[in-house]
């Protein structure tokens, strides 16, 4: 159903552990708040988890519960997991996924709908939000809690005060904050806790621990285990708090120092690993024994926690881990990078390669880094997880290492082109050709094939050095490279701008049949589009309408239609329906393809321009003079930059001399500019302007006045008239 392979523990509450105290009290107050959003906040070890799963195994309404970790810092991968969450509680329509592993805002559309038909109440358990640093993924979860059906409620637990939109914090019914103080355990939950651990005091060591502790519930754990182990007892320092520097002194003190050296060897080495199994932890230690030390450490109760039900794969506490950590720096400076690169080597091994980047990336090792980013960064992007790409990205340049691995440089690139970010693709695409051509990559393709490829995607330097880069291209890439399909497309389309319809064609059916066979239907489908742009130039028409038929259905058959790609489908697909006489047909086409105009830029100019002059002729055909004025304005940006596309600049200028000649009618959605569409998806939302502003990183005047702008090409005076207004003209999407 996911479009990647989920961690099953994020989905479920952490089983009851023997000797966890239960919090009567406080499972009453959630039960019985109203709110429907309530904030457990509190540092690590105040039991917010557990207290959690005492309440959900006790609510009437269904739970669904995510745990959230670094890699949701990703709104694909937090919204999947919180759609499947939901669907196992309230199943969703499939459609939801499908749409999930699209890049663009068409994921949180699609699951607002599905959450917002719900005939009955749910409940959405967000924990560890402390992880969560994409403000984007605040953004849309709270968003997704705002439409949650009447009855329900969103349920977070932080170490912080999550940074959540100003709506969500003052909406009806307001949000309940559960603090450390509340979350401290008093005398008779301690020595509950206590006797759970196996250790007795008397009660007036238990009210002098609970001073100490102030109650933290973690820290009377670890107490416990301390004088388990032979440690300190009564009266013997238990001096610690939730933030309290001298935590590690303490654990290092009175814990580690009473355990078997092998087994303190065994915790602080394991902890570098946020989950572990058996055969890792062997790999990373040299052993053979893991197994058997892991099942006595569950047995313990040592703050081991289970992720799966066949107890293959664990984690440490995320405190008693961080402690962990600092105690084997302290111990083995220098040791813990080494740890993670023979974890790394061990997840490429077995088929685990994002694990193995994360390793790779703690080990400091950039040449793993750049064999194992190459070669997820693809089938990762294709399954809609963008900011996962770009987080890998950025952890390159943070490195200043963007000019050392060109081969990742050239695909980052590239994405950024895709994007819709065209001054970043052109820093990271001069860093590529800085950077050494020699070499080459693991799949036999040269280092120069790659230079070529990107060049003649970026189209600088005018059609015919595009098209003798892509020959370039193609005589230095791997028989079996997925990139051969886009140069036979770039080599056909610098026939088509050069007049060449004998010679466009046959390339351009190459182009798809190895777009095909590399699994590439995007990139087919905008190839079927430039064919029928040759069968249309010959007049062929009933050949042209088929291609345009073709082309949209692979689009939609594949959830492409937020891909830049489908802006020339769209377009092209409206030219063709304006031919056969569907006006309305060609209207819908249009709007499609107008909800992807802020993703044609002069990065990927060719393809741009193509679909905006489409779009333009589409717009006249129509009678939408300021449509078509509108991208025609956005064409000349282009052409600006880049003004050496064969024919495309005298298209642009003939288009201009007959849309000069129209009557212009009243103004529409259509003549919005891409700075106005970029705020359109964001006014959808329950975002203040301010907040806006800050998301898209403009002033609050910038968007004050686009607003305004909108609002007048709209023909409305409110922010709710305008959101109907956009939905009512398609420009949300779907």
């Amino acid at each position: 159903m996911a479009s990647f392979k989920l961690q099953e523990a994020k989905l479920h509450p952490p089983a009851a552990r023997p000797g966890i105290v239960t919090r009567p009290a406080l499972v009453d107050r959630l039960l019985t708040s109203p709110a429907p959003v309530v904030c457990l906040l509190g540092p690590p070890g105040y039991g917010k988890t557990t207290l959690l799963a005492q309440w959900a195994a006790r609510e009437p309404r269904p739970v669904s519960w995510v745990a959230v970790d670094r890699h949701d810092n990703d709104p694909a991968v937090l919204l999947t997991y919180i759609a499947v969450a939901l669907d196992r509680v309230r199943p969703l329509d499939p459609a939801v996924f499908a749409a999930l592993a699209s890049p663009g805002r068409r994921a949180l559309a699609a699951l607002v709908a599905a959450v917002s038909s719900m005939a009955d109440p749910v409940c959405l358990v967000l924990d560890h939000v402390e992880l969560l640093t994409n403000q984007q993924c605040l953004d849309e979860a709270a968003e997704l809690a705002i439409h949650l059906p009447p009855g329900s409620r969103l349920t977070l637990a932080s170490r912080s005060r999550p940074q959540l939109p100003l709506v969500l914090q003052r909406g009806e019914g307001g949000m309940v904050e559960i603090g450390a103080d509340q979350l401290a355990m008093d005398q008779d939950e301690a020595q509950a806790l206590l006797e759970g651990a196996g250790v007795g005091l008397t009660g007036a060591e238990v009210a002098e621990l609970v001073g100490r502790t102030e109650g933290w519930p973690v820290g009377l754990y670890l107490a416990a285990l301390a004088v388990k182990a032979g440690g300190a007892r009564r009266g013997a320092g238990f001096a610690f708090t939730g933030d309290d520097r001298f935590m590690a002194d303490y654990l290092r003190q009175e814990l580690l120092a009473r355990l078997p050296p092998e087994l303190v060897l065994f915790l602080t080495r394991t902890a570098v690993l946020d989950r572990m199994c058996p055969p890792l932890c062997d790999a990373v230690l040299g052993t053979g024994d893991s197994g058997r030390v892991l099942e006595s450490l569950e047995g313990s109760n040592l703050l081991l926690v289970a992720l799966d039900r066949d107890h293959g794969w664990y984690r440490y506490h995320h405190l008693f881990g961080e402690l962990l950590r600092a105690e084997l720096e302290r111990r083995e400076p220098g040791l813990a990078g080494r740890l993670h690169a023979r974890a790394a080597a061990w997840c490429e091994d077995n088929e685990l390669p994002e694990l193995a980047v994360d390793h790779a990336q703690a080990a400091g090792d950039s040449d793993r880094v750049a064999e194992l980013v190459l070669g997820v960064m693809q089938p990762v992007w294709a399954s809609g997880r963008v900011d996962t790409v770009l987080g890998w990205m950025e952890w390159f340049e943070a490195r200043n290492l963007i000019e050392r691995y060109s081969a990742v440089t050239v695909h980052g690139a590239l994405i950024l082109a895709l994007l819709g970010r065209p001054a970043k693709a052109e820093r990271w695409a001069e860093a590529a050709e800085r950077a050494p051509s020699a070499g080459k990559l693991p799949d036999g393709s040269t280092m120069e094939s790659y230079l070529a490829y990107l060049r003649a995607l970026l189209c600088r330097d005018g059609v015919g050095a595009m098209r003798r880069d892509a020959t370039l291209a193609l005589e230095g890439l791997s028989p079996s490279s997925p990139y051969r399909a886009a140069m036979l497309h770039t080599q056909g389309v610098a026939d088509l701008l050069d007049g060449d319809l004998e010679g466009a064609d046959p390339v351009l059916g190459d182009a798809f049949d190895a777009a095909t066979q590399a699994g590439a239907p995007p990139l087919a489908a905008v190839v079927l589009a430039e064919r029928g742009i040759v069968a249309a130039a010959r007049d062929d028409w009933p050949t042209a309408e088929a291609f345009a038929e073709r082309a949209l259905a692979i689009v939609g058959h594949g959830g492409f239609d937020a891909y830049w790609t489908s802006a020339l489908v769209y377009a092209w697909a409206a030219r063709a329906a304006l031919h056969r006489g569907d006006s309305g047909a060609a209207r819908g086409h249009v709007t499609r393809a107008a909800r992807l105009r802020p993703l044609l830029t002069y990065a990927l100019p060719v393809v741009s321009a193509q679909a905006l002059l489409e779009l333009a002729r589409a717009y006249v055909a129509l009678g939408d003079p300021h449509g078509a004025h509108a991208v025609l304005d956005q064409v000349q940006g282009i052409l600006q930059r880049r003004p050496s596309l064969g024919d495309l600049p005298g298209q642009a200028d003939d288009l201009l001399a007959e849309v000069a000649s129209l009557d212009r009618p009243a103004l529409g959605g259509s003549s919005l500019t891409t700075a106005e569409l970029r705020i359109i998806p964001l006014l959808a939302t329950h975002l203040a302007f301010r907040e806006i502003a800050e998301r898209l990183h403009l002033s609050p005047y910038t968007v004050k006045s686009q607003t305004m702008s909108i609002y007048r090409k709209l023909g409305v005076n409110s922010r709710s008239a305008a959101v109907e207004r956009i939905q009512e003209v398609g420009l949300l999407g779907s």
